[in-house]
């Protein structure tokens, strides 16, 4: 099977399982991880995006709203408060937060700064495709019946 397909490039057969990451050798560096996703999803032929972001201290995501995916997020170490619409939630290590696709957040790093995997469906890259492909999509949104 063809890396594009899912498989292991130069392989044939179904996808095999692989470990992708040591999260606990990603949580070693601690302080001296840099700001920023520290590991990313990148296998070819996923259905999901995922990653490792590290925030320092006092470190935010500012408030947004994701209209179309609903993310999980796991916090691997450290500590944060996520600020939503009813409130703030204080997360810790091994807490398990479901930000439902539509919710408002924002997630702001405690004292010694928090660590976190979030996981999603992929977003569908963009696609060429021709002119009439626009066309049958109004057609069948009931647009182009004129």
């Amino acid at each position: 099977m063809a890396a594009e397909d899912g498989g292991s490039p130069g392989t044939a057969g179904p996808p095999l399982p692989r470990v992708l990451c040591d999260t606990a050798e990603l949580l070693s560096l601690g302080g001296d991880a840099a700001a920023g996703a520290l590991w990313r999803l990148a296998e070819p032929g996923r259905q999901l995006d995922a990653n490792v972001v590290r925030l320092p201290a006092g470190g935010r995501v500012d408030t947004h709203t994701e209209p179309d995916l609903d993310v999980m997020l796991l916090v691997l170490g450290g500590a944060a408060r996520l600020d939503s619409t009813d409130g703030e939630h204080p997360l810790r290590a091994g807490v398990l937060t479901w930000l439902p696709h539509g919710s408002t957040r924002a997630v702001l790093a405690g004292p010694d700064g928090v660590t976190y995997l979030t996981v999603h469906r992929r977003r569908p890259g963009m696609r060429v495709q021709p002119p009439e492909a626009a066309d049958r999509l109004r057609r069948s949104l009931g647009d182009g019946d004129a």
